[in-house]
């Protein structure tokens, strides 16, 4: 299941698998995420999504479906490969609890999970009020830019509104990795 016999489509998890090809490369080592925990009811709603993901990186694609809830108490996610539950990540504001399947690589971070959701779904005032000094996010219609000292680090695309509806496409460039968001319809 985990092997590397495919060469593509494999359906494991992607925005998790993203975090763990970041902390796999070969190259030197890159600066620590940035480490955003927004409370949960900055979202300024409730929501109930069913997502497709869908990560590249070096060529390979890697996908994952996730059932997100979203309240003003709490984020529950749970992420499913193969029909058959992976992850599952509880965040109430205050602390993280996850719960992984043996086979899901260490170094997949629920926080880093939970990082990428928020700057992909918050609103912009609320992720730009959490940011530490030297880190600021821009918003441009359907585009945001997340930057480090005036570098972009992650550039982020909506189909359309709200941001939890059609196609997200997500582009870190500092990880180096695109992760394509698909919201099913409700």
């Amino acid at each position: 299941m985990w092997s590397n016999q495919r060469p593509n489509r494999r359906l494991i998890p992607a925005l998790l698998l993203a975090a763990a090809l970041a902390g796999c490369a070969s190259s030197p080592p890159v600066p620590a995420r940035l480490g955003l925990k927004l409370h949960p009811a900055a979202l300024g709603q409730s929501i109930s999504v069913q997502q497709h993901l869908k990560v590249e990186r070096a060529g390979r694609i890697d996908d994952m479906d996730v059932a997100l809830q979203v309240e003003p108490d709490a984020i529950d996610m749970v992420g499913l490969a193969f029909g058959q539950r992976v992850l599952t990540v509880h965040y109430d504001g205050k602390e993280v609890k996850e719960w992984r399947h043996v086979m899901l690589p260490r170094q997949v971070r629920a926080d880093d999970v939970l990082e990428d959701m928020q700057l992909t779904l918050w609103p912009v005032e609320a992720v730009a009020r959490a940011l530490p000094p030297g880190w600021r996010i821009a918003e441009d219609g359907l585009r945001r830019t997340l930057y480090l000292n005036d570098e972009p680090i992650m550039r982020i695309a909506y189909s359309g509104s709200p941001r939890w509806s059609g196609t997200v496409v997500l582009d870190n460039l500092r990880y180096k990795y695109r992760l394509t968001i698909q919201f099913a319809a409700e």
